[in-house]
C-alpha cells in the first residue's frame, strides 16, 4: 500500500480528527464532563479503539486472506459506528456549525480513503492467510503516533462514559426551595454559568421566569418553559416581578486586559445594571428585591488579611470593576427596593468557570500551582451559589453586600493538591509568577496570583447552611470520583427513609 496519495488522505483524516477531538469534544463541547453524553462517549471510545487498530495495521502489517476480511469488517463497523454517532449527536446536543462541517469533510475523506484502499484489500483477500511485516518510512511513524493518540482518547472516553452517572446533581428544584411558590422572576445573564443553573432550578420549581439575553444562540440551552427578551425595553411598565436577579457582564478572564477589554468589562456591567435600575424605576409594581451581581474582587488584593463584608477595599482593577458595578445598582435602594450586592467568589462546577478550564489539563497530568501557591482562593460550589441566591431572595433581612463564598477559603497550593487527588492525577507542574505576568499582565497578577481571604460573615450570621464547606470532599463529589455518593443516590436514600 505504498501509495502517497492514500497516505496523504490518511494524514488529512488524522489532522481533521485531532481538530474535532481537541477543539470540539474537549474544548467547546467538553463532552467528558456532560452526563447527557454518556452514549456518545462510548461510541467515540469504541470507534477510536478501532482507529488505533487500523492505523497500526496500515503502518506495519500487510494482512492477507482471513486477516484482510477481519480488517474489512473493522472498517465496515467503524462506518456503522460513525453513522450511529451522527444520530446520537443530533438527539442529545446542538452541534456547532464548525463541527458539522468537519464531520462532513471527515466522511468524504474517509470515503476517498476506502476507495483508494479497496484494490489493495481485494488483492490481499485472495492471498494465503498471514500477516506480512511492512514499513513505509515516515508514513508508518505518523500512523503509529496517530494510533497511540486515538488509543489514549479511546481509554479517556470510555472512562468518562463510566463516570457520567456519577455527575448527576439531583433535582434542581430543591436548590430554590426557600422561595414561595409561583414567583415571577427576571434574570439577566440567564445563559451564563450561574444564570443557566439558576433558571433551570427556578423553572423546575414551577416559577415563572423571564430571561434577558442578547445571545439568542444560547436560548436553546435554557430550561423551558421560559420567556426570553432581548432588551429591557420589551418589558412594559405594568409587568410584575417578585424579584430581579442581575448577573449579566462581560467575562473578565477570556482575553488580555487591553484598554478596550477593560472598558467592555466595566461598561457591560454598569450599562446592564443601570438598565435594571431604570426598569425598577418605571415599573408600576416594584419587585420585593433585586439581587445584583458583584464579586470578591471588590476587596482588591490583600494577601493573608481576613476579609468580610465590613472590610475596606484596596486599589486594584478588579476593585474598580466591582465598585462601578455596585454604584450602578445603588439607585435601586433609593426606590425603596431591597438590594443585595452579591460579592461572588470562584464558583466551582464542572460546567463552567475556573474549574471547567482546569479539568482537562489536570486530567492529562498538566496540573500545577500558580506562582508560589500561597494566594488565597475564596470559592463556592455551583449549586450552593444557587441556594445563596434563593436564600437572599427569600430572606427580608438580607440587604447590602453579601459574600457568596464558602466558609473555608484555601490557598492555591492546596486547591491544586485537592483537585489532583479528586481526579487521581499527579500535579507536579509549576507556573512561575514571572511567566504568567509576562504573558498575561494584570490579568494574571490580579486574578491568578492575587490573594483574597474572604469569609461569608453575613450569610452565616443569617443562618445560611452550606452543603459544601470543605474543598476536598466537594471536588471529589462534583468530579464524580468513584468513592463518593452521588446526588441521585442521596435522593433515593432519603425517599426510602
Amino acid at each position: 500500500m505504498d501509495n502517497p496519495v492514500l497516505w496523504t488522505l490518511i494524514s488529512i483524516q488524522v489532522l481533521m480528527g485531532a481538530f474535532d477531538t481537541l477543539v470540539h469534544h474537549e474544548g467547546t463541547e467538553r463532552l467528558a464532563w456532560r452526563a447527557s453524553q454518556k452514549h456518545e462517549l462510548r461510541l467515540h471510545g469504541v470507534r477510536n479503539f478501532f482507529y488505533a487498530v487500523i492505523f497500526i495495521c496500515f503502518a506495519w502489517i500487510e494482512p492477507h486472506g482471513i486477516f484482510t476480511i477481519i480488517l474489512v469488517a473493522i472498517l465496515i463497523v467503524e462506518v456503522l459506528i460513525t453513522l450511529w454517532d451522527f444520530v446520537e449527536e443530533d438527539l442529545t446536543r446542538k452541534l456547532p456549525a464548525t463541527e458539522r462541517v468537519n464531520h462532513t469533510l471527515l466522511a468524504l475523506n474517509y470515503g476517498a480513503i476506502l476507495a483508494l484502499a479497496a484494490p489493495y484489500l481485494w488483492e490481499w483477500a485472495f492471498l494465503p492467510s498471514g500477516l506480512t511485516p511492512v514499513s513505509y518510512g515516515w508514513w508508518s511513524v505518523m500512523a503509529t503516533v496517530s494510533a497511540i493518540g486515538v488509543g489514549v482518547f479511546s481509554a479517556r472516553d470510555l472512562l468518562a462514559a463510566s463516570r457520567s452517572d456519577r455527575l448527576g446533581r439531583g433535582d434542581p428544584a430543591q436548590l430554590v426551595s426557600a422561595l414561595k411558590p409561583r414567583q415571577r422572576i427576571l434574570v439577566t445573564g440567564g445563559t451564563g454559568f450561574i444564570g443557566q443553573r439558576l433558571v433551570q432550578a427556578l423553572v423546575a420549581a414551577g416559577h415563572r421566569v423571564t430571561v434577558l439575553t442578547r445571545d439568542i444562540r444560547k436560548v436553546d440551552e435554557l430550561a423551558h418553559p421560559v420567556r426570553v427578551v432581548a432588551d429591557l425595553g420589551q418589558i412594559s411598565d405594568d409587568e410584575v416581578f417578585d424579584a430581579i436577579v442581575n448577573l449579566a457582564g462581560e467575562p473578565i478572564a477570556n482575553g488580555l486586559w487591553t484598554v478596550k477589554k477593560r472598558i467592555r468589562i466595566i461598561a457591560s456591567r454598569v450599562d446592564m445594571t443601570k438598565g435594571v435600575s431604570d426598569l425598577v424605576g418605571r415599573l408600576n409594581h416594584k419587585p420585593d428585591c433585586v439581587i445584583s451581581g458583584s464579586a470578591v474582587g471588590w476587596y482588591g488584593l490583600q494577601g493573608d488579611q481576613t476579609l468580610d463584608e465590613y472590610s475596606r477595599p484596596e486599589p486594584a482593577f478588579v476593585h474598580n470593576i466591582c465598585q462601578a458595578w455596585e454604584d450602578a445598582a445603588a439607585p435601586i435602594e433609593q426606590l425603596g427596593v431591597r438590594l443585595v450586592r452579591l460579592r461572588i467568589g470562584l464558583v466551582m462546577g464542572v460546567d463552567g468557570g475556573l474549574l471547567a478550564k482546569l479539568l482537562t489539563p489536570f486530567e492529562f497530568g498538566g496540573g500545577g500551582r500558580m506562582g508560589d501557591g500561597q494566594q488565597w482562593m475564596p470559592w463556592i460550589e455551583h449549586d450552593d451559589m444557587i441556594r445563596v441566591i434563593a436564600f437572599a431572595m427569600s430572606n427580608p433581612n438580607m440587604a447590602g453586600p453579601m459574600n457568596a463564598v464558602a466558609p473555608n477559603p484555601v490557598r492555591n497550593e492546596e486547591f491544586t493538591q485537592k483537585l489532583a487527588v479528586a481526579l487521581t492525577r499527579p500535579a507536579f507542574l509549576h507556573l512561575p509568577a514571572w511567566l504568567l505576568t509576562t504573558v498575561l499582565g494584570d490579568l494574571a497578577r490580579e486574578t491568578m496570583l492575587g490573594s483574597q481571604r474572604v469569609l461569608p460573615k453575613v450569610l452565616l450570621e443569617n443562618g445560611f447552611t452550606f452543603r459544601h464547606t470543605q474543598l476536598g470532599p466537594m471536588l471529589r463529589q462534583i468530579t464524580g470520583a468513584k468513592d463518593v455518593v452521588t446526588a441521585k443516590n442521596v435522593t433515593d436514600a432519603r425517599a426510602v427513609q
